[in-house]
C-alpha cells in the first residue's frame, strides 16, 4: 500500500525537502502551496525520478475556509491522506505596534488556524483506520520570546503546545 503525504507550503525551503525525502521512499504526494508554477515543477521532477504520483493544490493557505476547501479537494479526488505534514507557515519582522494587523492575522490563520483545522480534519480519518501521521511543523522560535517577532514566535509557540498535547492524547486514544 503506498503512503500518501499531503505537504502544506511544499513549493520552497523545509516542505521541499520533505516532498523530496518521502517521494525517494516510494510514497504519492499532495503538494500544496500558492504557485502553480513551482508545485508543477516539483512534480513533473519528483514523479520522473521516483515513480510515484503526485497531485498538486494550489490554495492560499492564509485565506479562512481554506482547511475545508483543501479537505474537500482532496475527498473529492479520493485520496486518503496516510501523513500529514503541516509545514506552511511565514513570520514578520518589525515592532508589534507599528506592523500591520492584517499582515499579523494573516500569519496567525496560516500558522495556527488553518494548521489546527487541517489537524482536526485529516485527523478524524486516521483515528477511524487507526492508522496516520501528523507532522506540525515548529521552530525554536517557539521556546522564547523574540525581538522584533513577537507573533511569529507565539504562533510557534500554539504549534509546539498544540502538538505535546494532542500528541499525549492521541496515544491514549489511538
Amino acid at each position: 500500500m503506498t503512503n500518501t503525504a499531503l505537504i502544506t507550503g511544499a513549493s520552497s525551503g523545509i516542505g521541499l525537502e520533505l516532498a523530496k525525502i518521502h517521494a525517494s521512499k516510494g510514497g504519492n504526494l499532495v503538494l500544496v502551496a500558492r504557485s502553480k508554477s513551482k508545485l508543477n515543477a516539483l512534480k513533473e521532477e519528483l514523479e520522473a525520478l521516483h515513480n510515484i504520483h503526485v497531485d498538486v493544490i494550489v490554495l492560499d493557505l492564509s485565506q479562512p475556509g481554506s482547511a475545508q476547501a483543501l479537505f474537500e479537494q482532496t475527498t473529492v479526488r479520493g485520496l486518503q491522506i496516510d501523513t500529514l505534514i503541516n509545514n506552511a507557515g511565514f513570520g514578520g519582522h518589525g515592532k508589534f505596534h507599528e506592523r500591520s494587523l492584517s499582515d499579523d492575522q494573516a500569519m496567525m490563520q496560516v500558522n495556527m488556524v488553518t494548521l489546527t483545522n487541517l489537524t482536526h480534519l485529516y485527523l478524524q480519518g486516521m483515528v477511524a483506520r487507526n492508522q496516520g501521521k501528523i507532522l506540525n511543523v515548529s521552530s525554536t522560535a517557539s521556546f522564547m520570546p523574540g525581538p522584533l517577532q513577537a507573533v511569529y514566535y507565539a504562533t510557534k509557540s500554539y504549534v509546539t503546545s498544540l502538538a505535546k498535547q494532542w500528541q499525549k492524547k492521541s496515544k491514549r486514544t489511538m
